[in-house]
């Protein structure tokens, strides 16, 4: 449904772009936050909040030839996207360069990359145009790291747009499965994946002991 040529989404069905990096993060994390409407703040969302709240003043303006957009909302029927993105640059050459702007640093499952490629997604279908590159901006480095929407990045975005589609509109929230970046989610107190680990462990055990075997 995302390919060229596909059926263009409902708008009723669409998702917001922050699903892509939630269910990268976690399939469960995202079914919590987008499908049983959970959410819980922690120290790094409220640091994430602040960083954004600087970004996001809906304010535009010009920084030499080159116009600042804050907040712009975007959508894509062909992908079923809406969101905001936090900063486009539109530069006078006719490039756009959109900035997304995250409270720590570059991660290894490139789910920051993905949502920003989202935004890209998103801008090329509103504005007509191609977007080669973005931006990533981290407080926690307090600089930009360029991204280049290459063919390897789009494959992983779509891919993830599809599975994101896909969990949200099955509208089942998976099982909890413990790892060490739980630790680091706001929702860990809602999830409980220990907990569930346990119950997975000690259940095969009850009902082994129920009937009657060692």
């Amino acid at each position: 449904m995302s390919e060229e040529g596909a059926a263009m989404y409902d708008e009723a069905d669409y998702i917001m772009l922050s699903a892509l990096q939630h269910y990268q993060f976690c399939p469960r994390q995202c079914a919590l936050i987008h499908i049983e409407q959970q959410w819980a703040e922690n120290l790094f969302t409220a640091q994430g909040k602040v960083l954004h709240e600087r970004a996001d003043s809906n304010k535009s303006e010009w920084q030499g030839d080159v116009r600042i957009v804050r907040s712009l909302p975007l959508c894509s029927r062909q992908y079923g996207l809406s969101g905001q993105a936090d900063v486009v640059e539109f530069h006078p050459a006719g490039s756009v360069y959109p900035v997304e702007y995250k409270r720590g640093k570059p991660k290894s499952d490139r789910c920051d990359e993905v949502q920003l490629c989202a935004q890209a997604l998103c801008l090329e279908e509103m504005l007509t145009l191609q977007i080669n590159r973005g931006a990533l901006y981290y407080g926690q480095k307090r600089r930009r790291t360029e991204v280049a929407f290459d063919d390897g990045l789009r494959g992983l975005t779509l891919e993830i747009i599809n599975k994101t589609h896909a969990l949200i509109g099955a509208g089942r929230t998976p099982g909890a499965v413990y790892a060490k970046k739980c630790d680091s989610c706001s929702l860990f107190s809602i999830c409980l994946p220990q907990s569930c680990a346990d119950r997975r462990k000690v259940g095969p055990y009850l009902s082994r002991m129920l009937k009657g075997d060692t």
